[in-house]
């Protein structure tokens, strides 16, 4: 199979439309299929990383969307530009197939990141979306279904805990290990 890896990527953004607001943070994990003897199979980690990302427009930034992602100058003063970045995200992800929470989000704003800058989308045109993923899986729970399905609702499920929600590679680190139970990995 072409795409036999997995990019897991977390977005964080300054609000929830791409023509008006921008990424800040870019989390990711790229996985590989792998056996594990006695254990059966199992997903590797074979690249991490994460990116803060210096906005042009704070003054369209939700207010809101600055404190979920604990936005502030100091930690954003070595961010870097999302243009300079953006070779380095689709070098790493050239053919995978993408995961992610809410994954159509982060996917919308990192489609048109890279249309804005003129630069081939380099990311499978298939995705994979947790929240369905784990619909799917506890749509038939009788005893204990679940009513949300944002990450920290998933984490608080299946026992991962994510001290540092709402940061991009806390996040998919999470998604990562929520993904790997609902496969029974």
């Amino acid at each position: 199979m072409k795409y036999n890896k997995l990019a897991f990527i977390d977005l964080e953004t300054t609000g929830l439309d791409p023509d008006q607001h921008e990424i800040i943070e870019i989390g990711g994990i790229i996985a590989k299929p792998v056996t594990v003897a006695g254990r059966g199979p199992d997903l590797e980690i074979i690249d991490q990383f994460e990116f803060k990302i210096k906005p042009e427009h704070l003054e369209t930034a939700e207010p809101e969307a600055l404190r979920v992602n604990s936005y502030n100058e100091t930690d954003w003063l070595f961010a870097h530009d999302l243009k300079q970045i953006l070779p380095i995200i689709a070098e790493k992800t050239k053919d995978c197939m993408m995961v992610g929470q809410n994954v159509s989000f982060d996917w919308g704003f990192l489609q048109y990141a890279f249309k804005k800058h003129q630069l081939k989308w380099p990311i499978h045109y298939h995705k994979v979306d947790l929240i369905t993923m784990a619909f799917m899986k506890n749509y038939h729970e009788v005893n204990k279904p679940l009513e949300r399905y944002n990450l920290g609702a998933l984490a608080e499920h299946y026992g991962i805990s994510n001290p540092k929600a709402h940061s991009a590679l806390a996040d998919i680190q999470v998604t990562f290990e929520i993904y790997r139970k609902l496969l029974n990995l």
